[in-house]
């Protein structure tokens, strides 16, 4: 029997007591927090005991119509005598009761998606063992109202509000306004009116039998694996819905047995900057979700970062110098061991430490590059690994502007910089809005109070995330220092009245759709519009970037048509661009009237005299993009978009180029009618424009020959034109197209008296060109596959319709991504490697790339490489990411 086999009806692994049934490398089976608590237990770290039940069962659970498996609670009943024999209490007795927390944990980190609920196994006789045990009736009901509360929301489904509201009145009756301030009588008077409202709302008495609570619980965490929080959070960072979650049932500790006990979050190095110091924050006197919810103010870990964030309250160093060192220690060995920034969850008991959680902490990419290089010199690992280590996704947080030096700032108010960079838009105060207007294209900053996991839609959609509350390891600052938006937290001045519309801060009042910027590096929330810079891509960026290039097999490229686009390639490392297309060009104001003089012309003659006055444009656009391209190669799609792209169509239109241009509006409207194609996207375009209209494409093609000669005569280094005829589905199409191409380009070169090597080749867009490329490469010395439309003629799906249906289909998991963001490897994959293969057959030296959105997307960018792709080509602030995710894909094959 295999060792898969005969753990197959294994369910649950215990660990704590200085020992475990798991490690580490069980992640996929025990989920990461699960491993990693097995794996500090095996450490001989002081971890509370408890037991996980695996990934595979909420696999069962669900492939079952959520039954469990016969043989879980028994294995569950095991488990729980395990810990009862480690901590000498025991679930549900009320003299001596076990509270034991439970938690999600999938085998990827998804901070906030899911459900947990602590202090577990309290009841109405349970509470009064804890009271007279822990000596502190106070903390016993504090516990107690915590649980209830917990319980009912992500249990029973009852609105935390609620709750909140019964609390808030009862410390306005007393006169207090923090949760300490409520004495044992009072949390006895709190829990009372919780359990009246379950009553009313659930329509039974709170849950008391404490076995029934923990299979409540288990339920709901695997229920949480489904909700819309988390499967919007798992389509985002692309995690299968079909690894589930593990569940984690872990002995309780209490950081809120009074001055002695507190809990808190650390991080082994700042998750913003990456900076090699101590960052997070804790609490004297509280359980774990008071850090992050919002409700208190956090204090600082250490000395040195209570001073820097002029802080009064006393650090963790300062106020238990013991435990502190202790703990730092702890950490230490656990970066170490892990070889990587950790991200921990921690509380005191009376005096004595317990460490609840560590996994690799979610970062910016900032902090990213400069823990991987450091760490790398330090030789804690080696430079393959730093690769590794970064998303590619994640550089795009660095290639955008930020806020200028001289910038006039008027600053409304100060928060904390939660995530760093800066955003301008315009305020929203709901979730719901934010996607909203994100998705007709508007930037927002979303405002809130503070985040909970069901904002992440909004988080999404916004450019930006403002808190009132929360502190640097909120929600709201984990989650946007995860997908890389800025974040200003804790932003206490802010008056918010969200359902009215506004807020206000020191007398100054902001309605929703006014434009604020804020700076996350800074805490600063600005108004209006502010003055952005160009990011620097020194230091960390530039080493790893260089250890990528070293590595990386596939060239890259960028797409570009404008000099700007073609600077900023140059400036984030392009080789070249890889898709020129030149009907951008033909949209310019200053051409315009020449191209649709071109298109009402009677005759080739009528033609070719348009085309003469576009001739000279063209070769200058051509003749810049060479001189900044410095010798690289430059591919130019022919003119592709159908003629009737560049002709009015309403009355109105038409009117207004009439009046603008002399050209007469009558023909101008039959002109655009007779154009007009039922489906132009599979009409008449392409090269099937240049076999129509050859003069198009002559013109085309003498303006990129003598601009290269014009470059090449001025002594700068000698551009490398390619020369691509878009929609070729033929091989004597290819054949045609290559003898125009040659004939042109030969008569500019005898003209000008020079030798000029270009290449001609073809996009493979159509399922036919792919299957018939040997074809092709009779004539072609180049394919780019152009994956955009190969993906459109594959499915038969319009890009530009796909959205009202892709969405559902995705859900339904018909579709597991999008074929458009990530190159479907299956359909589109397959051509593109018989493609390849036939192609190389009959021309052993075919250059192949891809220029679709495909080419700047990592998981398109890895098959690429594995089909032996030579080149990748994207928009050019992609550039950065499929450098290094083509670094990652070489480093993938090797291994």
């Amino acid at each position: 029997m295999s060792a898969e086999q005969s753990t197959m009806n294994r369910w649950v692994y215990s660990f704590g007591g200085g020992g475990a049934d798991g490690d580490a490398s069980m992640k996929n089976l025990l989920g990461g927090k699960g491993a990693n608590l097995a794996e500090m237990s095996a450490l001989g770290l002081p971890v509370p005991p408890g037991f996980t039940i695996t990934t595979e069962a909420c696999v069962h659970y669900y492939a079952n119509g959520k039954a469990y498996p016969a043989d879980l609670a028994g294995q569950v009943a095991d488990g729980l005598a395990k810990v009862e024999q480690i901590t000498g209490k025991k679930f549900g007795d009320p003299a001596s009761p076990l509270l034991v927390s439970v938690r999600s944990g999938a085998r990827a980190s998804m901070p906030g998606m899911m459900d947990t609920v602590l202090n577990l196994g309290l009841n109405d006789a349970t509470v009064e063992g804890l009271a007279k045990l822990s000596g502190d009736r106070r903390f016993a009901f504090d516990s107690y109202r915590r649980f209830i509360q917990m319980y009912s929301n992500v249990v029973l489904d009852l609105d935390h509000h609620m709750f909140e509201e019964i609390l808030d009145d009862h410390k306005d009756r007393l006169n207090v306004s923090i949760d300490t301030a409520l004495s044992a009588s009072d949390w006895e008077a709190v829990v009372a009116d919780y359990k009246d409202l379950v009553q009313r709302e659930w329509g039974k008495p709170f849950p008391q039998d404490p076995q029934d609570q923990l299979w409540g619980a288990v339920g709901a965490v695997f229920a949480s694996w489904m909700n819309d929080r988390a499967k919007f959070y798992r389509r985002m960072h692309d995690i299968p819905e079909s690894w589930g979650t593990a569940v984690n049932v872990q002995s309780m500790v209490f950081g809120n047995m009074g001055e002695t006990s507190a809990t808190g979050v650390a991080f082994t190095r700042n998750p913003s900057t990456g900076e090699a110091k101590l960052y997070g924050e804790f609490l004297i006197n509280a359980q774990g979700e008071d850090v992050v919810a919002g409700i208190r103010t956090p204090q600082a870990l250490t000395k040195a970062a209570r001073e820097e964030m002029g802080e009064i309250m006393p650090s963790m160093e300062e106020a238990m110098p013991q435990v502190f060192a202790q703990f730092r220690d702890v950490v230490g060995r656990l970066e170490k061991h892990y070889r990587d920034m950790q991200d921990i969850e921690f509380t005191v008991e009376q005096g004595k430490l317990y460490m609840l959680q560590t996994r690799n902490g979610k970062r910016t990419a900032k902090a990213a590059l400069k823990v991987a290089v450091e760490m790398a010199n330090d030789g804690l690992i080696t430079r393959e690994e730093a690769i590794a280590r970064v998303e590619p996704a994640s550089l795009d947080q660095l290639l955008h502007p930020t806020i200028a030096a001289d910038a006039q700032r008027d600053v409304i108010c100060m928060g904390l910089p939660a995530s760093p960079g800066a955003a301008t838009g315009k305020i929203v105060f709901d979730s719901e809005e934010a996607e909203r207007l994100g998705l007709a294209g508007e930037a927002v900053i979303l405002v809130r109070d503070e985040t909970s996991p069901e904002d992440i839609h909004g988080m999404h959609a916004a450019r930006g995330i403002v808190t009132a509350r929360g502190g640097m390891t909120s929600h709201a600052a984990v989650v946007a220092r995860g997908m890389g938006r800025p974040c200003v937290s804790g932003a206490g001045d802010l008056r918010i009245d969200g359902k009215a519309g506004f807020f206000t801060v020191r007398g100054r009042k902001f309605a929703a759709g006014e434009v604020i910027t804020i700076d996350g590096s800074k805490g600063e929330i600005l108004a209006g519009a502010v003055k952005m810079v160009e990011p620097e891509l020194t230091g960390d960026f530039a080493t790893l970037m260089g250890w990528a290039d070293s590595v990386r097999r596939l060239k890259v490229r960028s797409n570009a048509e404008t000099p700007l686009d073609a600077r900023t390639a140059r400036q984030f490392g392009a080789e070249g661009i890889g898709l020129c297309r030149t009907e951008h060009m033909f949209f310019d104001a200053d051409r315009i009237v020449a191209v649709r003089e071109m298109i009402l012309a009677d005759d080739e003659a009528g033609r070719r005299a348009a085309l003469a006055k576009i001739l000279p444009m063209q070769r200058a656009d051509f003749v810049e993009l060479f001189n900044i391209m410095e010798g690289l190669p430059v591919t130019i799609r022919l003119l592709d978009p159908p003629l009737h792209e560049f002709l009015p169509h309403t009355d109105e239109d038409v009117q207004a180029v009439a009046d603008a241009t002399g050209l007469d509006a009558a023909k101008l409207k039959f002109r655009a009618r007779d154009l007009q194609e039922t489906n132009p996207m599979l009409g008449h375009r392409g090269c099937r424009l240049g076999v129509s209209y050859p003069e198009i494409y002559e013109m085309q093609v003498r303006a990129i020959m003598e601009a290269a000669c014009e470059i090449a005569a001025s002594g700068k280094a000698a551009p490398h034109p390619e020369i691509m005829h878009p929609l070729v589905a033929k091989g004597e199409e290819m054949k045609y197209l290559r003898v125009l191409t040659d004939r042109v380009a030969k008569q500019v070169l005898a003209e000008k008296g020079m030798q000029i090597a270009y290449s001609v080749g073809t996009m493979i867009e159509l399922p036919r060109a792919a299957l018939r490329a040997a074809d092709l490469a009779e004539n072609a010395e180049f394919f780019s596959f152009g994956t955009n439309d190969l993906t459109q003629t594959t499915f038969g799906i319009s890009r530009d319709d796909s959205g009202r249906f892709l969405g559902a289909y995705i859900e339904k998991g018909i579709f597991e991504k999008d074929p458009f963001v990530t190159l479907d490897t299956e359909g589109v994959g397959d051509l593109i490697r018989i493609a390849a293969e036939r192609g190389r057959a009959a021309r052993p030296d075919v250059k192949l790339g891809i220029c679709g959105e495909h080419g700047g997307d990592p998981a398109s960018i890895a098959f690429c490489e594995q089909v032996g792709l030579d080149y990748v080509s994207c928009s050019p602030y992609r550039t950065p990411i499929a450098r290094l995710a083509a670094a990652q894909a070489a480093l993938s094959r090797k291994a």
